[in-house]
């Protein structure tokens, strides 16, 4: 079983590769097909729960079409990450647009957080963005899946100098790289359980959100800039916002609501494009059960 598994994941990193050979246009294309499959066929209930949740005034068959936009977005994301895994460095270059990069400035070689929540498209932003920065680091969970993960290493260690930080590891570690002027690139805003966090409003609902973002800050004297980013007509956009002063400010609650808040005013500006398949409200206050349990 084993060794079918392993040869349909060649087949399909086979068909990925062909496929990074079209147009981008035809790839978004095939990409919202895709999306509309996985919308009826993968986390399309997950979805409608979290959409439930956080916007419980909006009518239903609004939340619907919502929806079915964010699987559009998400499978033309996916497919366009064959051009993060197998295009050329001049056709990724092309595909991403930075704005405000100018809040980067005098921020070269010094400790750095860039806070990035999940957006489609935070991937292929992150590898355009280290371009600019290669002296750069990622967090990175490895995949059950041994042909997924040689995929995602080709594409986030296409620049020679980045370094991957295993979750694993810890703290220590990227505190390390932190105050080795590395700029890290750093997505906080996933359910990873009760272990180091703490239940703050996200759309008015108790989320179990990590407090890495202001302790990171803190321990390797890190400047945070938040940079988001947005799939447009033909590629991507990420926008890079002005440093955030006063960060961390000591209070610890306030400063995982000031990211959370940050993050609800994205979701706000472009709300199908939030990774809203992942099980961001998995885990609950002690006694309250979870909202994804079938009734």
């Amino acid at each position: 079983m084993v060794i079918v598994r392993r040869i349909g994941s060649w087949l399909a990193f086979a068909l990925l590769w062909a496929l990074h050979w079209l147009p981008t246009p035809a790839l978004g294309s095939i990409g919202r097909s895709l999306g509309r499959i996985l919308y009826r066929f993968g986390r399309g209930r997950v979805t409608d729960t979290n959409l439930a949740l956080c916007f419980p005034d909006m009518p239903e068959r609004e939340r619907k079409a919502l929806a079915q936009r964010h699987f559009e977005a998400l499978g033309r994301s996916a497919i366009e990450m064959t051009l993060l895994w197998f295009g050329s460095d001049e056709r990724l270059a092309g595909l991403v647009r930075l704005v405000g990069l100018e809040h980067l400035e005098g921020l070269r070689d010094k400790p750095l957080v860039v806070f990035a929540p999940h957006f489609v498209g935070v991937d292929v932003c992150g590898f355009r963005l280290a371009a600019e920065f290669p002296k750069s680091a990622s967090i990175y969970s490895r995949p059950k899946n041994p042909v997924l993960d040689r995929l995602l290493l080709r594409g986030r260690l296409r620049l020679g100098s980045t370094i991957l930080l295993p979750r694993q590891e810890g703290m220590r570690a990227i505190v390390k790289a932190l105050r080795e002027g590395r700029a890290l690139y750093f997505l906080p805003d996933m359910d990873f359980g009760a272990r180091d966090s703490i239940f703050s409003s996200f759309f008015g609902v108790p989320t179990a959100t990590v407090t890495a973002l202001p302790r990171l800050a803190r321990l390797g004297r890190a400047t945070v800039v938040p940079a988001v980013a947005r799939q447009v007509a033909h590629g991507y956009e990420m926008r890079i916002y002005p440093p955030w002063t006063d960060y961390p400010s000591g209070d610890l609650e306030a400063d995982v609501r000031r990211m959370n808040a940050f993050v609800e005013d994205r979701v706000r500006e472009m709300p199908e494009q939030y990774f809203w398949a992942h099980k961001r409200f998995k885990t609950r206050p002690p006694g309250e059960p979870s909202p994804y349990r079938r009734k």
